[in-house]
């Protein structure tokens, strides 16, 4: 299988060069973008298999917006870099189609790790099909066509949201800890990352419960994990 193209959109000479360096030196093949225009243009053409996008970047369009436009036509997957770690720019990550974080400043190690881990995970998503259609009362997850439904109403999720809620459905009404989600969903080199998880899980029930503060579907066992509650006749 041919090493991954990665498309790196970052306004930072420096820091473009030691991505570049680091990423090339381990096979990947990598390409630049200086400006969310540069990067919307070079996007459709090149096809990369990840992104690793800067959020502030010089000119008009920012990461965000970058990320937003590409979700309108590709699931490619997409790091963020960032100096900041605040939750709402997390939701707003998450909100816009953001696969993973990647916080300034970060060693060649942690840039690998976190490269490795979400192309694998994009690359094993296929999984058992046994199953093609889960309903959880008037919430229906169609395993197959990785769509969600409630009361007939779509309710459009990103790739990761999905596989989180992937999880959650095919082990319904089961208690699954912390470091099961995230190996799961995210990999091994997650499995202690339990405040991205808290956060992911708080924006997912933004999207799937009436009233997110008293959710109905996702349940927290405390200081355990979470589950999909779900009637035991549906």
């Amino acid at each position: 299988m041919s090493m991954p193209q990665i498309l790196v959109v970052e306004d930072e000479p420096k820091l473009v060069r030691l991505i570049s360096e680091v990423l090339s030196s381990t096979g990947y093949s990598v390409i630049t973008a200086r400006s969310g225009e540069q990067a919307l243009e070079i996007f459709p053409k090149e096809r990369p298999d990840l992104i690793l996008l800067d959020i502030v970047l010089a000119k008009e369009i920012d990461g965000y917006e970058v990320a937003k436009q590409i979700r309108q036509y590709s699931d490619v997957p997409i790091i963020m870099l960032t100096a900041k770690v605040r939750e709402s720019d997390l939701l707003h990550g998450f909100n816009v189609g953001a696969d993973d974080y990647l916080t300034k400043p970060f060693s060649s190690k942690e840039l690998l790790v976190r490269v490795k881990a979400v192309i694998k995970r994009t690359r094993n998503e296929v999984k058992d099909m046994s199953v093609v259609e889960i309903n959880c009362g008037q919430l229906k997850v169609d395993l197959a066509r990785r769509r969600v439904f409630f009361e007939e109403r779509e309710i459009k999720l990103t790739k990761t949201e999905f596989d989180l809620l992937h999880v959650l459905a095919i082990n319904k009404n089961k208690v699954l800890t912390h470091q099961m989600f995230l190996t799961e969903v995210w990999g091994e080199e997650y499995q202690y990352d339990i405040d991205y998880l808290r956060a992911y899980i708080r924006y997912l029930r933004r999207k799937i419960e009436l009233d997110p503060a008293n959710p109905i579907f996702i349940k927290t066992s405390q200081g355990v994990g979470y589950y999909l509650d779900c009637p035991e006749k549906t």
